[in-house]
């Protein structure tokens, strides 16, 4: 069964046995976690599409660990002006595992 979900903002086809990276999660690793809005659901030839979400519809997952993405480097400079700035950010992300899908 394949699943389009809304996780933090953001949209994820998932399906049971996958592990994501989203967008950091208020919970601690070993935690279990529902996702409700859940936009289209697949299994097999029957598909649902919701209205803007399918009734009924939940992704049962697991939070595995807290992680960091790559470092991303922010450079400005004008050129003969003696300007520079440098700045770096690093993404938090969640990993889950996609335990069920129900719907």
């Amino acid at each position: 069964m394949i699943a389009i979900v809304n996780i933090a903002g953001q949209q994820f086809k998932v399906q049971e046995g996958q592990e994501i990276f989203v967008h950091r999660l208020a919970s601690e690793p070993g935690d279990n976690v529902s996702f409700d809005e859940v936009l289209m659901t697949t299994k097999g030839d029957a598909t649902s599409v919701g209205t803007p979400s399918v009734s009924g519809a939940s992704v049962k997952a697991t939070v595995i660990e807290h992680a960091k993405g790559d470092k991303v480097v922010v450079f400005k400079k004008k050129r003969r002006k003696g300007y520079k700035v440098k700045n770096g950010h690093r993404q938090s992300f969640t990993k889950i595992k996609i335990d069920s899908i129900v719907g």
